[in-house]
């Protein structure tokens, strides 16, 4: 249990990145192009993780049948899960919402909750990895929950945003967004607990899974704010953040 205790613990820390999100949009105002910089910096991070924490990690344990498998099944899960939530007004939840036409369609107030929902389906994933990293009794791995951290800030604000725009209550926005993140805590618990004592095969899958599902994500949602804000520097910036996670990521190892 001790074991599932921190893996909710740090699905809290990721999935507050979405508090903090949401206040910086409520209280302040900042460039979209500093937004659209962080996220390619998650981006980077969030590649990293996918190549050198989670898909070694998947074939290492199970092969590369239960390894692809997994992966290519997390990806036709997001997507399909993806079409569902941006038709119903989600499409740009990844976004800074400093844009009119992408802040007009956000202020819709069945669309700040799509909003929610969308930032629920893209950090399930996220979360499951966290309790799932924990099973090897190594610790957490940080450039995870960094990766997960980064990625969550610019969708709280603009998600928030959008909210504030439909004339929501500060307690509404803060209320959903703090279930999200306490959401994002019980992900990374159940993962730890439903895993404990899955094979090495089932374990593989389901990190392959949420392994293709980030990488949906990263390519369907946080690429394009980042390639369309800050298009001359976004690969520059995306190959930092890969750097510093792999970094990261082989020091830590």
């Amino acid at each position: 249990m001790d074991g599932a205790l921190a893996a909710g613990m740090w699905g809290m820390v990721g999935g507050s990145a979405l508090l903090l999100g949401a206040a910086t949009a409520y209280f302040i105002h900042l460039p979209q192009r500093l937004i659209a910089a962080i996220m390619a910096v998650g981006a980077g991070v969030l590649i990293s993780a996918v190549a050198f924490d989670l898909m070694d990690e998947a074939y290492a344990r199970g092969g590369f049948d239960s390894t692809a498998i997994g992966f290519f099944g997390g990806a036709l899960a997001y997507t399909l899960a993806n079409i569902l939530v941006s038709r119903a007004g989600a499409k740009h939840r990844k976004r800074s919402g400093s844009n009119p036409r992408q802040s007009q369609a956000a202020a819709d107030s069945s669309s700040g909750v799509s909003l929610a929902i969308g930032a629920l389906l893209d950090g399930i994933p996220e979360s499951v990895v966290i309790g799932v990293s924990l099973l090897q009794g190594s610790g957490v791995s940080l450039v995870t929950v960094a990766a997960v951290f980064l990625s969550n800030v610019p969708e709280g604000l603009s998600s928030a945003a959008g909210m504030k725009k439909a004339g929501r209550s500060a307690g509404y926005i803060f209320g959903v967004w703090g279930a999200i993140a306490l959401a994002s805590g019980a992900a990374a618990a159940l993962g730890n607990i439903a895993m404990a004592g899955a094979g090495a095969d089932a374990v593989a899958a389901i990190t392959a899974v949420a392994a293709g599902a980030i990488l949906a994500m990263l390519v369907d949602t946080m690429i394009p704010e980042a390639t369309e804000e800050t298009h001359e520097f976004s690969g520059l910036i995306a190959v930092a953040g890969f750097l510093a996670a792999f970094v990261l990521t082989k020091v830590g190892g």
